[in-house]
């Protein structure tokens, strides 16, 4: 026994992807207590609560103490050690996942610079406690992750806020309000076009007039809203029409905001000089 206390939980189904909680847990280790020199294939992050310790990563050593958070990073030679008269209190979590890298350099957290500090560390201290309460339930293990996973992110918002001095430039610049309300439009008539749309609806959805609307949307993709929109639904009818489940023309046109079937076919033809059933009967894989 190495910690004066110790409690973890664990994840029971980890997901592969994009992120993933594997365990976390909280502890007070004894004086000198050290892991190391070691490596991980996996993010391991600590939030000190109380105490002092030692943490050593990419040729350089960091003291830490209370409001300190350290990143471990997979593959990276790492060691920590607790102070010999006020051993650290820490919580951690580990997790893995395809876009950590990518989301920690974002926030400027990297194997450079893998310290950030908060003055108040409750937020923080009650986020892990819920991690590991989350892991811990055993009624339905196969939610334990969704749980833990979305708590993950809140957290990485966290250590993001907390580091925002060093956050990359991308990410700092402002961005001025016409281009924000256009990136807006651009995702609400890529992922709503089933919906009905009109450019006075967006317009107003935004609050521009759709004069001013129409003219920076047509600046920023070469593309009137309407013209955008219609670009979006044809290459999801494309994908209908030439996927292996058989959907009628009357389905496909309904599913990509088209009501009446008719009018739908005639804006394919007119986009891609075929009918929506000559389409499909030259595209659909078993239809040969």
């Amino acid at each position: 026994m190495d910690h004066y206390q110790i409690s973890i939980g664990s994840n029971p189904l980890p997901a592969r992807g994009e992120l993933s909680v594997l365990f976390s847990g909280e502890g007070k280790p004894y004086p000198l207590h050290r892991i190391g020199p070691v490596v991980h294939n996996y993010y391991l992050v600590h939030t000190v609560l109380s105490g002092r310790g030692t943490f050593e990563i990419d040729g350089k050593t960091y003291e830490c103490g209370r409001g300190d958070t350290f990143f471990i990073f997979p593959d990276i030679l790492f060691t920590y050690t607790a102070d010999s008269d006020e051993p650290w209190q820490y919580r951690w979590i580990a997790f893995q996942g395809e876009t950590a890298e990518g989301l920690l350099a974002g926030m400027g957290i990297t194997p450079r610079h893998p310290v950030i500090h908060a003055a108040d560390t409750r937020r923080l201290a009650r986020l892990y406690r819920s991690v590991k309460l989350a892991l811990e339930r055993t009624e339905y293990p196969e939610l334990a992750d969704l749980e833990a996973g979305g708590l993950l992110r809140v957290m990485l918002k966290e250590y993001g806020m907390i580091n925002a001095g060093r956050m990359t430039p991308q990410a700092q610049m402002p961005v001025p309000d016409i281009e924000r309300q256009i990136n807006q439009a651009i995702r609400m008539l890529s992922y709503q076009y089933s919906d009905r749309f009109s450019i006075e609806d967006l317009a107003r959805k935004l609050g521009y007039h759709r004069t001013h609307l129409s003219k920076m949307f047509k600046q920023a993709t070469g593309l009137s809203p309407m013209q955008f929109l219609l670009k979006v639904r044809m290459v999801r009818a494309r994908e209908l029409l030439s996927g292996s489940k058989y959907l009628s023309i009357d389905q496909v046109a309904s599913s990509v905001g088209y009501p009446d079937a008719l009018y739908f076919s005639k804006q394919f033809r007119k986009t891609h000089g075929i009918s929506p059933t000559e389409y499909r009967s030259r595209n659909r894989p078993n239809s040969l």
